[in-house]
C-alpha cells in the first residue's frame, strides 16, 4: 500500500485511515483493509461489486457520499510486444479521502511513481483525480507511439529478403487488436471524464476547466491516431500478402522457365525412346554426339530467350 500525505510518501502493510486528514491511498483491489473500511463507512454493495469484476466496462458512479470511476489501463502482455491488455482501475474519492485501485502491482506502482513528480499537498482531491487520469492518458499515448515505431520496423522488413512472414503476420494482428481496443476504450473515456468533469462543484470546474479541456483534447487524439494506424495496418497486411504473392510468382515463373527449357529436350529424347525398327540415326556414327548437339544448342537458345524476357 501507498498514500500521499503530507506531501510524503509512505510504503508500508499497513496504514492508519484517519477520517478527518486528507490522504491519498494507492493500494489493490484485493486489499481487504480497504474495502472493510469502505464498507464500515456504507460503500454501497453494487460499487464494491464494479471495482471487483475484471470485466466491467469504463463507467463513473457516485452516491451522497462516494464518486467511483472506472477506467482502463492498459499493459504489455508477455506474449507480444504489440499486444497490450487493458486492465480495470478505480478510483474512489470520500470526504478527505483519494484511493486508487488496481489488480496488478506494477500499475499501482507505475501510477503512484508518476504521481509523487507532479504531487502538491496543497492539490485539491479533484485535481488530483484530474492528474491520475492525465497520467493514464499520457501512458496509452505512449503505447500509441511504440506500436507506430513497430509498425515503421515492420515495413521496413517487408522488402527484406529475411523476411519471416509468419511472425510480421502476428506483429500486425496484435497491433490491430490493441490500436482496436484503445480507439474504443478512448471513446467510452472520453465520456466518462465529461461526466466526471460536470459533477465537480462549480468553482472547481472553473479551476480546472482548461485542465479538462486539455485531457479530451488528447483523448480525441487518442481515437483518431488509432483508427489511422488501424488503417496503416490493414495496409500493411495488404503490402505484405502482394509482397508474398510476387514472390510465389516469381518462384513460379522460374519453375515455368525451366519446365520450358527441358519440353523440347523431352520431346526429342521421347522420339529416340520409341521402338521402331528403322531409325537411321540409331545405325550414324556421330547420331549420339549430334542429339547432344541439338538439345544443347535449343536449351542455350531459349535460356537466352528466357533471360531476354527476364523470367531467369
Amino acid at each position: 500500500m501507498y498514500i500521499l500525505s503530507d506531501d510524503r510518501l509512505y510504503r508500508k502493510d499497513e496504514i492508519e485511515l484517519l477520517d478527518h486528514k486528507k490522504q491519498i491511498i494507492f493500494t489493490s483491489i484485493e486489499n481487504e483493509d480497504i474495502i472493510s473500511w469502505l464498507k464500515d463507512r456504507n460503500f454501497p454493495e453494487s460499487f464494491i461489486e464494479d471495482i471487483k469484476n475484471e470485466g466491467q466496462s469504463v463507467a463513473y458512479e457516485e452516491n451522497e457520499s462516494f464518486k467511483l470511476a472506472i477506467l482502463k489501463y492498459f499493459q504489455k502482455d508477455e506474449e507480444n510486444e504489440l499486444l497490450y491488455n487493458d486492465r480495470n482501475v478505480a478510483i474512489i474519492m470520500h470526504e478527505q479521502k483519494f484511493i486508487f485501485l488496481a489488480r496488478e502491482k506494477r500499475i499501482v506502482k507505475s501510477i503512484v511513481n508518476r504521481l509523487y513528480k507532479r504531487y502538491k499537498a496543497t492539490d485539491s482531491l479533484e485535481y488530483v483525480l484530474y492528474l491520475v487520469i492525465d497520467i493514464m492518458v499520457d501512458h496509452t499515448m505512449s503505447v500509441i507511439d511504440h506500436v507506430d515505431n513497430r509498425l515503421e520496423e515492420i515495413e521496413d522488413r517487408i522488402f527484406n529478403e529475411s523476411l519471416d512472414e509468419q511472425e510480421v503476420q502476428k506483429n500486425l494482428y496484435f497491433a490491430r487488436r490493441t490500436l482496436n481496443r484503445i480507439a474504443k476504450l478512448s471513446v467510452q473515456q472520453n465520456d466518462t471524464i465529461n461526466k466526471i468533469f460536470n459533477h465537480f462543484p462549480v468553482v472547481m470546474r472553473k479551476k480546472l476547466k482548461y485542465e479538462f479541456i486539455d485531457l479530451k483534447e488528447h483523448l480525441s487524439f487518442l481515437i483518431n491516431e488509432s483508427k489511422t494506424y488501424l488503417d496503416r495496418t490493414g495496409y500493411l497486411q495488404n503490402l505484405l500478402m502482394g509482397f508474398l504473392s510476387n514472390r510465389m510468382n516469381q518462384a513460379m515463373q522460374r519453375l515455368a522457365a525451366i519446365s520450358l527449357i527441358f519440353l523440347p529436350l523431352t520431346f526429342i529424347v521421347g522420339n529416340y525412346g520409341m521402338n521402331f525398327r528403322f531409325m537411321p540415326e540409331l545405325e550414324w556414327r556421330y547420331g549420339y554426339l549430334a542429339v547432344w548437339i541439338v538439345n544443347l544448342l535449343i536449351a542455350y537458345l531459349i535460356f537466352k530467350w528466357l533471360k531476354k524476357k527476364r523470367w531467369i
